[in-house]
């Protein structure tokens, strides 16, 4: 085995794995999931078939990801955040033909217990607040926050909140990059 799955955990026969994940604790992977290399699921996650999760995703604890839910590399998710696949359930009724599915693409940041309404296109290095009900798409490195969620500012890949000038242009503290705002959309210079 080229990945870690600690005794409690269960991995169905099929599941796709890739090399240096580490799944924890009661977790339970279900046989058509895909997960990458070097991802890392906390205690008590569930993966659900049909989903596919790149490379160097971090789950944490307590986090459900449903069929149809599609995360790029270096995605992290954290505890409690809840996914939903479809959008007027009923018990009564099977609805597994209507699920819609829900990208959340490379480098996003989802908080604390945040919860994402099926169907939804969450941009690169965006990041979602702890708490905050997304209800439409996320535009790239866009900080959004509250619910319904709504956007607040933009995020440096690195994390950080970013500060433009005059001149629609801002600078991540921590590693230099230079990012331009134009047209309502944030884009990261070369």
């Amino acid at each position: 085995m080229s990945y870690y799955a600690h005794p409690t955990a269960i991995i169905d026969s099929g599941a796709t794995i890739g090399e240096g994940t580490k799944i924890w604790h009661f977790s339970h992977v279900m046989s058509q999931a895909i997960i990458g290399n070097q991802c890392s699921l906390g205690q008590n996650v569930f993966v659900a078939n049909q989903v596919i999760l790149g490379n160097n995703v971090k789950v944490q604890n307590n986090v459900s990801i449903y069929e149809g839910v599609i995360c790029q590399d270096d995605v992290f998710l954290g505890p409690s955040v809840v996914f939903t696949n479809v959008i007027n359930p009923r018990s009564a009724i099977s609805r597994k033909a209507q699920y819609l599915s829900t990208h959340v693409e490379r480098g996003a940041t989802l908080g604390a217990n945040a919860t994402i309404v099926c169907g939804k296109r969450i941009g690169a290095f965006a990041f979602i607040g702890a708490g905050a009900v997304i209800t439409k798409n996320i535009l790239p490195y866009a900080l959004v926050v509250g619910n319904p969620a709504r956007q607040i500012g933009w995020m440096s890949e690195f994390g950080h909140r970013l500060c433009f000038d005059a001149n629609h242009i801002a600078i991540c503290p921590e590693e230099g990059s230079t990012y331009r705002l134009e047209d309502g959309h944030v884009s990261k210079s070369k």
